[in-house]
């Protein structure tokens, strides 16, 4: 596919000395939906905000659309929708009324805003609730206004930083289903999330950053084969914890507080179970409960950047 956005050898530091992009090269084909996933301080935020025309780099090149975005930043605009992390609605105005404000920021004429504003509420099922004032509206409708509001210059490119934080879960699945809609008719949709799942269930590509490199990029699919195949997930008392962990040294267990058990790289599968059975056995240690499976982009993560994935929510750079 077509590149539609590319960074080329892109730096950002700031003035605490702060090197939040290292040289990140990225290529997005057109109409995808691109996840981009790190820990905090990856430069997911700092990414989008140069892409966006909000930043500028501090070397290498970015085009988007097939714009510079320091040469011909205007341009770049007339393309782009923007989500960021908070909902910029004005609570005083009604959800129409927000759509609209952006719309005429976007130079359309009060009609055409109007008329805009009117099909986007239908899109996003808030037909009903557009003419009551934001400050009434729950935290996912809110981010449905916002997103809608992103919306309303028909942007080729949406960038959503991490569009679905503190939304519920329905009104989550039907944020998912207009990202869906809206790169099944072309729209190329860069995504940062603290959701694992999210990337997994949307992103037809996936990259991994860290300290402003690129670690990897591919499909989820992609990614979890790189892991090394299965993982076996073991279980066992919390008093016998460390002592299992340090049995089953030989092959390169941790601690894995989220799962609250023992996680290993199995690339033997059931043989790889079997040696680490046999290892607990030596030691007289009998585990409580014992998995094999495919990893999640949660082992990709960990593997990748030895961090927590719970460390992706948190302080933006």
């Amino acid at each position: 596919m077509d590149p539609f956005i590319t960074a080329d050898a892109v730096t950002k530091q700031f003035r605490d000395g702060t090197r939040a992009l290292d040289g990140l090269t990225l290529t997005i084909p057109r109409g995808a939906i691109y996840g981009l996933l790190g820990p905090n301080g990856a430069g997911k935020t700092t990414l989008i905000r140069i892409l966006a025309t909000l930043l500028r780099p501090d070397g290498g090149t970015v085009r988007v659309a097939g714009h510079d975005v320091v040469r011909h930043p205007a341009a770049v605009r007339q393309r782009i929708g923007l989500a960021g992390q908070f909902a910029a609605v004005d609570d005083h105005l009604t959800g129409r009324e927000n759509i609209a404000m952006i719309g005429r920021l976007y130079g359309l004429s009060r009609r055409e805003a109007a008329t805009r504003a009117t099909e986007i509420v239908d899109r996003i099922h808030l037909a009903d609730s557009a003419d009551r004032q934001v400050k009434t509206y729950s935290g996912g409708m809110r981010r449905r206004i916002d997103l809608a509001a992103s919306l309303i210059g028909r942007p080729q490119v949406l960038f959503l930083d991490e569009p679905t934080t503190g939304v519920d879960p329905a009104s989550r699945q039907d944020l998912w289903r207009l990202v869906r809609d809206l790169a099944a008719e072309g729209t190329t949709v860069l995504l940062t999330t603290q959701y694992l799942d999210e990337a997994d269930q949307l992103a037809d590509r996936i990259a991994v950053i860290d300290h402003g490199r690129l670690l990897t990029e591919g499909t989820a699919t992609e990614l979890k084969d790189r892991t090394g195949g299965s993982i076996v997930e073991i279980t066992v008392p919390a008093d016998r914890a460390d002592s299992a962990v340090a049995a089953l040294r030989p092959l390169d267990p941790r601690y894995d507080r989220k799962r609250d058990g023992i996680v290993l790289p199995a690339p033997d599968g059931p043989l790889t179970l079997r040696h680490a059975l046999r290892l607990l056995d030596h030691y007289d240690i009998s585990p409580t409960d014992v998995a094999l499976h495919r990893p999640t982009l949660d082992d990709v993560f960990l593997t990748l950047t030895r961090h927590d994935p719970r460390e992706l929510a948190g302080r933006p750079v």
